[in-house]
């Protein structure tokens, strides 16, 4: 009696760690994160006042938006970037933790001009990467667009909303 007991418990345990097995193997589904375009950016040449170039964008503001910025996604096109606003004027540091593709990142003056670039920032990388100066706005491109479009601090910056 006691044996056959014994081989029960043995058989009931097996069962739960397999069933505990199959379950660690289900792929949980996830949607991709797409752009979402929520306005227009301007940017202008500081000598000229002419236009260099307009993107679409998203704009982060609210504190999940700021802290998740471009992280998860695969990428943007070159016509795309993320516009983010902050309430203050302070020094702002970004990183690219979870953000899988290389950016450039602008940094923005609360009048507007450009501050300072971080330029080719790479994928997943955790280093700080800092403003410089205070700013109130962050714009993240494709790396390489402020080379290709000639960006220089002092260039200005318009947005609208949709």
């Amino acid at each position: 009696m006691k044996s056959h007991r014994f081989i029960i418990y043995l058989f009931v345990g097996f069962l739960i760690l397999q069933s505990c097995k199959e379950e660690s193997k289900k792929v949980i589904k996830t949607e991709p994160v797409v752009f979402t375009k929520e306005g227009e950016l301007q940017i202008f040449n500081m000598e000229t006042d002419s236009i260099l170039t307009k993107i679409d964008i998203e704009i982060a503001e609210t504190s999940y938006e700021t802290e998740t910025g471009l992280m998860y996604r695969k990428g943007m096109e070159e016509h795309q970037g993320m516009l983010f606003i902050f309430e203050d004027v302070r020094l702002h540091n970004f990183y690219m933790k979870n953000t899988e593709f290389p950016l450039d990142i602008v940094y923005v003056k609360d009048n507007m001009t450009i501050a300072s670039f971080q330029e080719n920032a790479q994928p997943l990388d955790e280093k700080s990467l800092p403003s410089k100066v205070p700013v109130q706005y962050v714009l993240e491109l494709n790396a390489g667009l402020v080379q290709k479009w000639g960006l220089k601090v002092g260039d200005s910056i318009a947005f609208n909303r949709l």
